[in-house]
């Protein structure tokens, strides 16, 4: 790892301590990371490896404090000072009447090539959000960001600078932060005011900020977010859920609004009435927890793994670990795909499948899989588009389950004057049939082309699975699936499990296959016997 400390900035550091200590320490300098000075206690020093080591034998005196707080610049309103030109903070302990009884002092060091482990997202120009607990390097990050799109990318960068440790102490930011522009602030209660001034005055395609943590902070951030500027910044949590459960910052990940559902469309999701779901878009686009200096689990889409975790899913994020002594990192975890739940609840094959260009037709499906559905008319280049409210449709394909005589779907579909078509059971002939009758097509004008073989078997399993999971929720009876491999059964176990159900493997190879059961409060899961 290369420091581009410059070597007088440890010297100031070591200027304001007590002649006897700075004789200790100077003797075991490699990965300083803090020394705290607390009125009537042994001073100590603490490492990067967690280690901490007592300094002296004689408590620290009143004049030490003094002569140490001599020697720095002036406490902001966060109690936070620093040395100029240097990137060392200084932290005061203070008591009822204002007197500084106690110093926090952080050894402050730019070091290049921390941010390689995630270069890529860096030039992606997407807005990132850096979580993580004190001390794993979220600031000496953003310093570098800074430098790297300023000076290599050629962006016009701001740096939200509260407490003068991104860029440094006095009036001339520090050389680590490469030809990107700092502002300081005041007042740290100034902070979103400033975030917004840097917009307004100053032209920035990237603004850098450090600990948003008010609920002001998280507007002006989504403020800033609205008008086109990247934001990367830092916020107060260890990972992405914990955002989740903070009312003041939720905002930063699309904040949080509780929805109410019909009859028909919970039992369809197999969820209660009331649910919760992502409000909006969240401000950042990219979520990056740093779970210690050289790893890190990256959230590529903060959307999608927010609306995950409202539905109670797991989510497994790519993990990237960095070779501190060559700099290389690598991805060892590779990040699970993140599906986007259709409106009954089961998530579809793709996201990505453009419709037919002269589209005569629209199709709103209703509890029928839009993955099938959207894979038949992709395949057999149908001019249908799929759509997602009722009021945009043409017709309505349904499952028979849900469109018996007298149900709802019914009324909606005299509401709207559209017809209704009814499909048996989710599979590709039935949708196939209904599609060509809607089109008033005859059976060879669709019929030539085997969609069965422009599925692979993972996808058809996992099909398979998710009209099961409607089944066992609907009748509240256990289902077998057909026989499966490990690998795809494993993945199936997964997907029942998002929707908060259990399965088993049962039988023996090569006949072994996943039995799904109802939810273990269900009468008739009870009676026969699987709780």
């Amino acid at each position: 790892m290369e420091v581009i400390t410059p070597p007088d900035d440890l010297s100031s550091f070591m200027a304001i301590l007590p002649p006897q200590l700075r004789s200790i320490l100077e003797k075991d300098t490699n990965g300083l990371y803090e020394v705290v000075l607390d009125l009537g206690r042994l001073p100590e020093a603490r490492y990067l490896d967690r280690h901490t080591t007592v300094l002296s034998d004689e408590p620290v005196t009143e004049h030490d404090l003094q002569v140490a707080v001599e020697k720095i610049g002036q406490f902001s309103g966060d109690n936070r000072a620093g040395i100029e030109r240097t990137l060392h903070r200084i932290s005061a302990l203070r008591n009822r009447s204002g007197k500084v009884i106690g110093l926090t002092c952080r050894v402050g060091r730019a070091i290049s090539g921390t941010i390689n482990v995630i270069r890529d997202l860096v030039e992606s120009g997407k807005s990132i959000l850096f979580l993580g607990p004190p001390g794993v390097g979220k600031t000496t990050k953003l310093r570098e960001m800074g430098r790297v799109l300023s000076d290599e990318l050629g962006k016009r960068v701001i740096v939200i600078d509260t407490s003068n440790e991104i860029a440094g102490d006095g009036d001339v930011p520090h050389p680590a932060i490469g030809r990107a522009r700092r502002m300081q602030v005041a007042h740290p209660d100034q902070q979103h005011a400033v975030m917004i001034e840097a917009v307004e005055n100053h032209t920035p395609e990237v603004i850098i900020i450090d600990e948003i943590g008010t609920e002001q902070e998280a507007a002006a951030a989504r403020t800033i977010a609205e008008r086109g500027v990247s934001l990367i910044g830092t916020a107060h949590g260890n990972a992405l859920d914990n955002l989740l459960k903070n009312p003041t910052l939720v905002d930063l990940v699309g904040g949080i609004q509780s929805v109410t559902l019909g009859d028909d469309e919970a039992r369809r999701r197999g969820t209660q009435k009331t649910v919760l779901e992502r409000a909006g878009q969240p401000t950042f686009d990219v979520c990056i927890e740093i779970l210690d200096r050289q790893t890190l689990a990256v959230h590529r889409d903060v959307a999608g793994a927010v609306d995950q975790l409202l539905r109670g899913w797991k989510i497994h994020p790519e993990i990237r670990k960095r070779d501190e002594s060559t700099g290389d990192f690598a991805v060892v975890q590779k990040q699970e795909p993140i599906v986007a739940a259709s409106a009954d609840g089961l998530a579809p094959f793709a996201q990505d499948w453009g419709n037919p260009q002269d589209t005569n037709l629209k199709v709103y499906p209703y509890a029928v899989s839009k993955g099938l559905l959207e894979r038949v008319v992709k395949t057999l280049q149908l001019p249908i588009e799929v759509v997602k409210a009722i009021d945009e449709a043409d017709a309505i394909l349904a499952l028979k389950s849900y469109a018996r005589a007298g149900a709802k779907i019914y009324s909606l579909a005299e509401a709207q004057q559209v017809p209704v078509y009814v499909v048996k059971s989710n599979n590709l002939p039935q949708i196939q049939k209904a599609l060509r009758e809607a089109l008033h097509l005859d059976e060879s004008a669709i019929g030539a082309v085997d969609i069965e073989e422009d599925v692979d078997e993972t996808e058809i399993a996992l099909e398979e699975a998710r009209q099961a999971i409607s089944r066992v929720v609907d009748r509240l009876e256990p289902v077998e699936l057909a026989p499966r491999r490990s690998y795809i059964r494993r993945l199936q176990h997964q997907l029942v499990e998002r929707f908060n159900l259990s399965s088993r493997s049962v039988g023996d190879e090569p006949m072994r296959r996943l039995r799904i059961l109802p939810p273990a409060n269900s009468q008739q899961n009870q009676k026969i016997g699987y709780i």
